[in-house]
């Protein structure tokens, strides 16, 4: 791939991205969001975040 189809690409990618409406925009935007994983699962695994989900269940028992 060279610089010109690199640069049609992303002059295309753009291009569409702006020719969206506002709110379609945002609704894209907060669909992407919500499908991410949560920072502790994506960065260290299962086992942080089992844990830590485990620690706030037994705050919540508590109160």
């Amino acid at each position: 791939m060279n610089t010109n189809d690199y640069v049609r690409y992303l002059t295309q990618t753009f291009v569409q991205y702006m020719d969206q409406p506002k709110d379609q925009r945002k609704q894209l935007k907060k669909e992407k969001k919500d499908q991410k994983e949560p920072f502790m699962l994506r960065w260290f695994g299962i086992l942080p975040y089992a844990i830590s989900y485990s620690v706030k269940k037994s705050r919540r028992r508590k109160d």
